[in-house]
């Protein structure tokens, strides 16, 4: 399937907005429930506490509320990379021919 200029329009705002949003935003709390399926795709089977010392681990088959959120910290160059592909995308697909 060929992308048209609509698609790279479209995916290219999708970028950028996903690019601001993560240069807005110093953290995301996970879910009890995210964070118990995280632990158990990346084969861990155990779940940091909040404050994340190395000893303060909960089992991951733990009744969701013994389970600690899992706080993620987004690099500050994601949301840079994000906005520079956003842009490119969105300047390629004002630069191909109107669809017919």
């Amino acid at each position: 399937m060929e992308f048209n200029r609509n698609q790279f329009f479209f995916l290219g705002m999708f970028i950028l907005m996903l690019g601001l949003q993560a240069r807005m935003v110093q953290s995301y709390t996970l879910s009890a429930e995210a964070t118990q399926f995280l632990a158990q795709r990346s084969g861990g089977g155990s779940v940091a506490s909040a404050s994340n010392s190395p000893g303060a681990f909960i089992a991951a088959n733990a009744p969701p509320t013994a389970i600690t959120r899992k706080t993620v910290n987004p690099p500050e160059w994601l949301g840079w990379c994000l906005i520079s592909i956003g842009s490119v995308l969105i300047l390629h697909s004002l630069a191909m021919p109107r669809p017919s």
